[in-house]
């Protein structure tokens, strides 16, 4: 057996694994999660905190955000087409076996877009707070966003992995590119990043957990009333 087949034997492994861990509630939960308008407050939160800190000099900021994405997006859209790797939720031969929650998805599925979307946000966030609480917060949350993809039953491990190392590619080269342009345009006097403080930080976190605590009462007080 090539070494190939023995990753693609690996990979739906672990997908069978953690895709089999499903509940009435959190089927609704991680469908939630996985869809971008949950988390606009987050990423409101976020965008304000960037805009309150660098005043003027946000719009970089702004600009290298909205170009991660589009990044993210392409990139991973090229590879998916490029690769072919049918999703488990598309593959005859694993589909019948798979947790499928909400949709199927688009045909192919390697590298996650959801993944590496998350982490070139992360990794660029990170990179520009400069904040070692920030980044034990924004990781783990990329990792949820990941997983809910292995949960729903539209990717493999292998292609949230994929996901990841190039979102985070994505996400540290444009924020060397940012410094750059920076460089160039602040020569006598470059911008200088302030570390993300405290109350900003909470300003982020509070954010992300409100948008957690209302997803998990809107699933429960739905589900009780048998309105899902």
């Amino acid at each position: 057996m090539g070494i190939i087949q023995t990753l693609s034997n690996w990979d739906k492994s672990a997908f069978f694994y953690l895709n089999s861990f499903h509940s009435e509630l959190m089927d609704h939960v991680m469908t939630l999660f996985t869809i971008t308008p949950t988390w606009l407050l987050f990423y409101g939160v976020t965008l304000y905190v960037i805009i309150r800190k660098y005043g003027r000099k946000a719009l970089p900021v702004i600009i290298s955000l909205a170009l991660i994405i589009l990044l993210s997006d392409q990139l991973s859209g090229l590879l998916k087409h490029s690769v072919m790797r049918l999703r488990p939720s598309n593959d005859p031969t694993m589909a019948p076996f798979a947790n499928v929650f909400f949709k199927a998805g688009g045909l192919y599925g390697f590298v996650s877009a959801h993944a590496a979307n998350a982490f070139s946000f992360a990794t660029f966030t990170t990179l520009l707070f400069h904040n070692k609480a920030f980044t034990i917060f924004i990781f783990p949350w990329a990792c949820i966003i990941a997983y809910t993809r292995i949960y729903l039953g539209v990717h493999y491990p292998g292609d949230i992995l994929g996901g990841m190392i190039l979102g985070s590619l994505i996400g540290w080269a444009v924020f060397k590119l940012l410094v750059l342009v920076e460089s160039k345009v602040f020569p006598v006097h470059p911008y200088q990043r302030i570390k993300l403080s405290i109350s900003e930080l909470e300003i982020i976190v509070i954010s992300a957990t409100m948008v957690v605590f209302f997803t998990f009462s809107t699933v429960i007080v739905l589900l009780q009333n048998d309105l899902m």
